[in-house]
């Protein structure tokens, strides 16, 4: 049997957790910063969270199910 391949542009956009759940880097944090609250950019430097809906999906493409 073939090995099952690994998505490249969700490899390099996910990260699982010790405890199984799956984040992300937010986006609008590149450029143009200067017109964003601090606290806006404060937020943005926390990583997101993957929702339940998504989590399917994201983990057939990380080739974990």
């Amino acid at each position: 049997m073939p090995k099952v391949k690994t998505n490249s542009s969700a490899k390099k956009r996910f990260r699982v957790t010790g405890t199984g759940e799956i984040t992300f880097q937010k986006a609008f944090k590149r450029h143009i910063l200067t017109k964003k609250s601090t606290k806006r950019k404060r937020a943005l430097r926390l990583k997101g969270q993957l929702g339940p809906a998504n989590k399917d999906f994201v983990m057939r493409l990380l080739a974990l199910k």
